[in-house]
C-alpha cells in the first residue's frame, strides 16, 4: 500500500509533466486567436511565438490562392493552366508594389504602436489605406482595356489568348484587391495583432475554395466558366477578405480604431509611407528581376535543369514559409521596441529571431541533404530532372545556417523604416556578385547548372555576412520614421 507521501510525491511529479504541455496548448491558443499582450514588455521567446506562428499560416494562407487555383485549372488543359502561369508572372510588379508598400505601412504603424500612440497609428493605417486605393485605382485604369494584349507581349499563343484573356483581364485590372488585402494586414501585423490578419486570410482561403469548383467546372446551378471561374471566385474571396479587414478596423476590436476624423488626407505621414514604400518596392523588384534572370540562364542548360531548378526552388519556398514568419515577427518587434525608445530590445529581438530561424533551417537543410532526390521525386519521374533538383537543394542548404541570421536582419531593417540598406545590399548581391558569378560558373568555366547553384549559395553567404555587418553598426536604430 502507498504512503500518503508517496501518493503525494507521484500526485506533484504527475502535475509538474502535464504543467507544460498545458502552457504549450495555452500559448499555441493565444497565438492563434490573438493577443493583447504588449510586446515591448513580454517575454522576448514569448513575444515572438505569439506573432510568428500566425504570421507563418498567414503565409501559407496566401500561398494557398495558387494552389488551389492550379489544382482545379489543371483539370481544364495545358492552354488553361499556362494561363494562370503566365498571368502569374504579369502580376509580379503588383506583388512588387505590394510588399514594398506593406513594408512602409508595418514599419510606420508599429512604431506608432510602440510610442503608446494608438491614433497615430490609426492615421497612419488609414493613410495607407487611401494610397492603396490610388494605386489600385491606377492599375485598374491600365489593366483593363490592355489585359490582352499584355497576355500576348508575353508570348501566349493565339489559342492561350483565346481561352485566357478574360482570366488575365479580371486577374490584373483587379490586382488591386490582391494590394489592399497585403496593406491592410500589414496594418494588422504592425499593430501586433497578427492572428487577425491570419484568419482574414483563413475567410478569403475558404471561399476561394469553395467557389473554385463550383465556377471552374460549374457544379449544380454555377455557370462553367472554366479558367475564369478561378479568376472570379479568386476574386470574391479576396473582396470578402477585404470587407471583413475593414469591419474589423471600424468595429476597433483589435489594436487599432478607426474613426471619421481620421478620414481626411495627412500629407505628411503619406509622404513618410512613401519614402520607405519606394525603397521596399526597389528591394523586391530587384531580386525578382535577378531571379527571372537566373531562369533564363538555367533555361540554356536545357529542358530537364529548368524544370529540376522550378521544382527544388518551389520546394525551398515553401519550406523557409517559417522563416519569413520569424523574420515578420522580428520586423514588428523592432518597430514597436523602436517607438517604445527599447532599442537594445530591439537588437535583442533580432538575434533571437535569427537564432530560432537557424534551428529551424539547419533542420531543414539537413534534411535536404539527406532526402533531396526523394522530395524531387515527388514531383518528377524523370531522372534528369531529380539529379538536378536534388543537387539544387543540396547546395542551397549549405548556405542555411547562416543565411538564417541574414533573413531575419533583413526583415530587420525593414521594420526600422531602414527599406534603403536592405535595398543596397539587394542590388550588390544579386546583381553585382550573382549573375556575373552564375555566369562565369555555368557557362564560362562550364560548370553547368551545378555552377549556378553555387553561385546562388555564395550570394546568400556574402548577403548574410553584410546583413550581419551593417546590423552591428546600429546606425537602423537611429532611423527616424
Amino acid at each position: 500500500m502507498s504512503s500518503p507521501v508517496t501518493t503525494r510525491t507521484e500526485s506533484i511529479a504527475h502535475e509538474a509533466s502535464i504543467a507544460p504541455a498545458a502552457n504549450w496548448l495555452a500559448l499555441i491558443k493565444e497565438a492563434l486567436f490573438g493577443s493583447k499582450q504588449d510586446f515591448t514588455t513580454i517575454s522576448m521567446d514569448r513575444a515572438i511565438f505569439l506573432l510568428a506562428v500566425p504570421m507563418v499560416l498567414e503565409m501559407a494562407m496566401e500561398a494557398l490562392f495558387g494552389i488551389v487555383d492550379i489544382f482545379f485549372v489543371a483539370h481544364l488543359g495545358a492552354d488553361a493552366t499556362a494561363t494562370v502561369g503566365i498571368t502569374e508572372g504579369m502580376l509580379t510588379m503588383v506583388m512588387a508594389i505590394a510588399i514594398g508598400m506593406s513594408m512602409g505601412t508595418t514599419a510606420v504603424v508599429a512604431r506608432r504602436t510602440g510610442e503608446r500612440d494608438p491614433d497615430g497609428a490609426a492615421r497612419a493605417a488609414m493613410q495607407s489605406m487611401i494610397l492603396g486605393i490610388s494605386v489600385s485605382a491606377l492599375i485598374f485604369a491600365f489593366c483593363f482595356p490592355f489585359a490582352p494584349k499584355l497576355l500576348a507581349l508575353m508570348g501566349a499563343s493565339p489559342s492561350i489568348l483565346h481561352t485566357g484573356s478574360t482570366y488575365t483581364r479580371i486577374m490584373t485590372s483587379g490586382s488591386g484587391i490582391i494590394l489592399m488585402l497585403f496593406l491592410i494586414n500589414a496594418i494588422f501585423r504592425g499593430a501586433g495583432d497578427a492572428a487577425v490578419a491570419m484568419r482574414v486570410l483563413w475567410l478569403a482561403n475558404v471561399i476561394n475554395l469553395c467557389l473554385d469548383p463550383c465556377l471552374i467546372l460549374g457544379l449544380g446551378p454555377f455557370p462553367r466558366l472554366g479558367v475564369t471561374g478561378a479568376a472570379v471566385s479568386t476574386s470574391i474571396g479576396r473582396s470578402m477578405g477585404i470587407l471583413f479587414q475593414v469591419y474589423l478596423l471600424w468595429r476597433g476590436r483589435g489594436r487599432i480604431k478607426l474613426r471619421r476624423e481620421h478620414l481626411g488626407l495627412d500629407f505628411k505621414v503619406m509622404t513618410n509611407i512613401i519614402r520607405i514604400a519606394a525603397n521596399g518596392v526597389l528591394q523586391f523588384m530587384i531580386a525578382t528581376a535577378s531571379w527571372v534572370l537566373m531562369v533564363r540562364l538555367i533555361q540554356s542548360f536545357g529542358s530537364a535543369a529548368t524544370a529540376g531548378y522550378t521544382v527544388a526552388i518551389r520546394i525551398v519556398i515553401f519550406s523557409i514559409l517559417p522563416s519569413w514568419g520569424l523574420g515578420s515577427a522580428a520586423a514588428t518587434l523592432v518597430g514597436q521596441n523602436l517607438g517604445a525608445k527599447h532599442p537594445d530590445r530591439a537588437e535583442h529581438a533580432v538575434w533571437r529571431a535569427a537564432f530560432f530561424n537557424m534551428i529551424f533551417l539547419g533542420s531543414v537543410s539537413l534534411l535536404f541533404l539527406l532526402f533531396a532526390p526523394h522530395l524531387i521525386g515527388i514531383f518528377s519521374r524523370d531522372p534528369n530532372v531529380i539529379k538536378v533538383g536534388a543537387t539544387c537543394l543540396r547546395i542551397i542548404s549549405l548556405c542555411y545556417i547562416l543565411y538564417a541570421y541574414g533573413m531575419v536582419i533583413v526583415q530587420a531593417f525593414n521594420g526600422a523604416g531602414d527599406t534603403l540598406t536592405p535595398t543596397m545590399i539587394n542590388l550588390v548581391c544579386f546583381w553585382i556578385i550573382q549573375l556575373p558569378l552564375a555566369y562565369l560558373l555555368g557557362r564560362r568555366l562550364q560548370f553547368g547548372p551545378k555552377g549556378v547553384f553555387w553561385a546562388i549559395c555564395c550570394m546568400e553567404i556574402l548577403l548574410s555576412l553584410t546583413s550581419i555587418h551593417v546590423f552591428r553598426l546600429g546606425r537602423w536604430k537611429r532611423k527616424m520614421v
